[in-house]
């Protein structure tokens, strides 16, 4: 039986995404099969089984299957048969064609109330709308990227309530722990075929296959609603800690590496400066990244020296442990950013390549708009790597991260000490 993929989309809209689909036709194109076969094994971190696997959705016609564990997966027998799919919602026609022995699979990975009309003989002998109430759902999180998971997360939950389905998640292991103590009702399970339907959750860039719109332009806390269809703003869950604090000291946590550069904050010296004025304030300054130093792009962002040194291959329960009980958190654009938000734990946020609207909400986000910025939400932009897409090669290179001021950062910092209520040690 021959796979065949099929878009929702215009092969044509793909183009500036996947540069080596060439072909208009939805179907047929040998080169555009193949490359979306990869493309999607590549981008979702899926095996073989997702599409080869056996489709257990039963029709009532011998041979004609079909779920949506891989998008939507249509089995056809040999025969005279037409199938039309279509948007359950809004009627909208992406795939109306004549098939006999295959099996068709979408393109697209998000969440789309599919609509499925199998003709034969010019009679309609089957129809099916996706409809999950009392069905069994996986949402997979397959990508080990902590921030990205962490802002789809909360949407699960609204997802299982406002469908009424069984979910179960997949999570890698690193995130497993954590992630139960702060959803006891989400069951985790490994990825299987043998549901009704499964989501693979990814963000990517623009005309992806797993996303519906321009992800640079939607607020990451509002990214996973939009893959899984959800409009209405999931309530935060609460993290109970597990173990006691590292120390009896007041202490204040940072995280001063990133996963590119270009998360960096840059400004010389800059680090220095704010840890020895957190250590006059009468605080304990723990740096909690996975390395005390990272290199990459010929840039090396050291540990301050004086931070002590919590680096290391811990697990995320430990940092999140210590993160719920410091006083605040200092850092940048990052997963663990994003795992102090999730513990309540206050963040002050370095951040000058993206804009204030695009990461979780924090009165004390650190940018200076006054130098070139923001080019992560910016749609004309290609990124190719960790490029500064307007000044590379210049002496403007990364401004948005160099010209942070040390200043900035500290007068975040005291205005979070008075709207939190906080007295620093040294006035205890």
């Amino acid at each position: 039986m021959r796979k065949h993929f099929f878009t929702t989309r215009n092969i044509a809209d793909y183009r500036k995404f996947f540069s080596r689909v060439v072909s208009e036709d939805k179907l047929d194109g040998d080169t555009e099969q193949k490359f979306f076969f990869a493309c999607a094994k590549r981008m979702l971190g899926v095996s073989d089984a997702a599409f080869d696997s056996p489709i257990v959705g039963e029709t009532g016609i011998e041979g004609l299957r079909l779920d949506f564990n891989m998008g939507l997966r249509l089995d056809v027998p040999a025969g005279d048969f037409r199938v039309v799919i279509s948007d359950g919602d809004s009627g909208q026609i992406f795939f109306d064609e004549n098939i006999s022995d295959g099996r068709l699979i979408s393109a697209e990975q998000f969440f789309i109330r599919w609509q499925v009309d199998v003709f034969r003989g010019g009679m309609k002998i089957f129809s099916h709308k996706l409809n999950l109430e009392g069905r069994r759902v996986l949402i997979a999180f397959v990508h080990s990227v902590l921030g990205d998971t962490l802002a789809m997360l909360p949407f699960v939950r609204e997802f299982k309530r406002h469908h009424g389905c069984d979910v179960k998640i997949f999570l890698p292991k690193f995130l497993r722990e954590f992630a139960a103590n702060l959803y006891p009702d989400l069951p985790q399970a490994d990825v299987t075929f043998d549901n009704y339907a499964t989501y693979h959750l990814v963000l990517a860039g623009r005309n992806s296959l797993s996303v519906p719109v321009e992800m640079r332009n939607l607020p990451m806390e509002r990214a996973g609603g939009t893959l899984l269809g959800i409009s209405t703003l999931p309530r935060e869950p609460t993290f109970r800690p597990t173990a006691p604090p590292v120390t009896d000291e007041p202490y204040v946590c940072i995280g001063v590496q990133a996963s590119t550069n270009r998360k960096g904050w840059l400004y010389s010296r800059g680090w220095d400066i704010v840890v020895d004025y957190l250590k006059r304030l009468g605080y304990r300054v723990f740096c909690i990244d996975k390395h005390a130093t990272e290199t990459n792009d010929g840039c090396t962002i050291t540990m301050p020296a004086a931070a002590e040194d919590f680096t290391g291959d811990y697990t995320i329960m430990h940092r999140a442990n210590m993160l719920a009980h410091a006083e605040f958190f200092v850092g940048l654009s990052s997963g663990l950013a994003w795992l102090a938000h999730a513990v309540d734990c206050p963040v002050v946020m370095v951040c000058g390549f993206s804009q204030d609207w695009f990461e979780f909400h924090t009165p004390y986000r650190v940018a200076n708009r006054l130098v070139c910025n923001g080019c992560l939400n910016d749609v004309r932009v290609n990124f190719l790597g960790d490029i500064c897409p307007y000044h590379h090669g210049t002496g403007r290179e990364l401004e948005c991260q160099k010209k942070i001021s040390p200043r900035q950062v500290i007068n975040a910092i005291e205005q979070l000490i008075i709207d939190r209520g906080l007295t620093p040690p040294v006035m205890r």
